[in-house]
């Protein structure tokens, strides 16, 4: 299946892994990446530049296929080093690099020079539009459906990916409520490129996550989500826990972030994922679990999407139509 992306980034099949924090590690990526889709590391899960150049270097060892890395930038009191993390990018050959958050000029500045091909995440057409502007290669827009930050517009994909590409000129990769064929073949139908998994990605073997995580996906539905931060204008959407309800009741009172400051802390998200205690804290996770109902390796989820992908085109669409699909 050949698409702008695909041909444009050299990738198999129109399905990226976008970042993920306490996730992007290298055995998942790596494992994307082999089964010819596009996967990146998550720069700060790393603590530090230096542990980023070492991730890089164990994803070589697993793969030889292209992967990306994430950046993610965000204005904070205290930012990580990111021109630090930038530079490892660099410094490293990286072929693809993820820019999402803040306005990532200063960084295609840095990247473009050296052939590094990149894309942005974007929640608004107005903001896909101004990253094209300033040179990326592809943007990933992100609905309302999605898992983390879909922004305060609350447009669903379903709008928003047609809404995209009715003005952007580069690729387009869909992102937000993505699991299955039904989303890639929805996807492309609608004006976009690629689809970005996120979700789907966590629920596989060789996602670097407590299987407790794991099987909670697969047995939640559509429903147990939770929109946090709505009040702060920084919505995120997380798994329904115990936290998430209560930093909810919290805004429902009127409390400000300090008051949820040490529930939403990323220390206590990252225990969720290593030690399996669904409360422990925060963790993302999008709507798309109600689709999702086990738990494959990369090769196997990526094989089954593309054939089914196949089948749909094949069989129900050419029907609907009436005609018949000559390969």
């Amino acid at each position: 299946m050949k698409t702008r992306f695909t041909e444009a980034f050299g990738i198999e099949h129109p399905i990226v892994q976008g970042g993920m924090q306490w996730v992007g590690r290298a055995e998942l990526v790596a494992a994307i990446a082999n089964a010819g889709a596009l996967g990146h590391i998550t720069a700060l899960t790393q603590p530090t530049p230096d542990d980023l150049g070492q991730e890089i270097a164990r994803c070589r060892a697993l793969t030889d296929k292209p992967f990306g890395v994430n950046l993610t930038i965000l204005p904070t009191i205290t930012p990580p080093p990111y021109r630090e993390y930038a530079q490892v990018i660099i410094d490293c050959g990286v072929e693809f690099v993820e820019t999402a958050g803040h306005n990532p000029g200063e960084y295609i500045e840095m990247f473009k020079p050296h052939g590094i091909k990149v894309i942005h995440k974007a929640t608004t057409v107005r903001h896909a539009l101004k990253a094209q502007s300033l040179g990326v290669d592809a943007v990933s827009i992100d609905g309302l459906d999605c898992a983390g930050h879909p922004g305060e517009d609350d447009v669903p994909g379903l709008v928003l990916i047609p809404a995209a590409a009715d003005k952007l000129e580069i690729p387009i990769i869909a992102s937000g409520g993505f699991a299955d064929a039904r989303g890639l073949i929805a996807a492309l139908a609608l004006g976009a490129d690629a689809i970005n998994m996120g979700t789907r990605f966590m629920c596989t073997v060789e996602s670097p996550i407590h299987e407790n995580v794991k099987q909670r996906i697969v047995e939640a539905d559509e429903r147990q989500t939770d929109l946090i931060f709505r009040t702060l204008h920084n919505t995120a959407r997380v798994a329904r826990n115990a936290i998430s309800q209560e930093v909810m009741e919290i805004e429902k009172r009127g409390g400000s972030f300090e008051d949820v400051r040490d529930l939403v802390s990323g220390a206590r998200g990252a225990k969720v994922y290593e030690l399996g205690d669904l409360d422990a804290g925060i963790w993302t996770a999008g709507i798309c679990q109600g689709l999702i109902h086990d738990i494959p390796t990369c090769g196997e989820l990526i094989e089954t999407i593309m054939t089914d992908a196949d089948q749909l085109i094949a069989e129900r669409l050419s029907k609907i139509a009436g005609y018949a699909v000559v390969n």
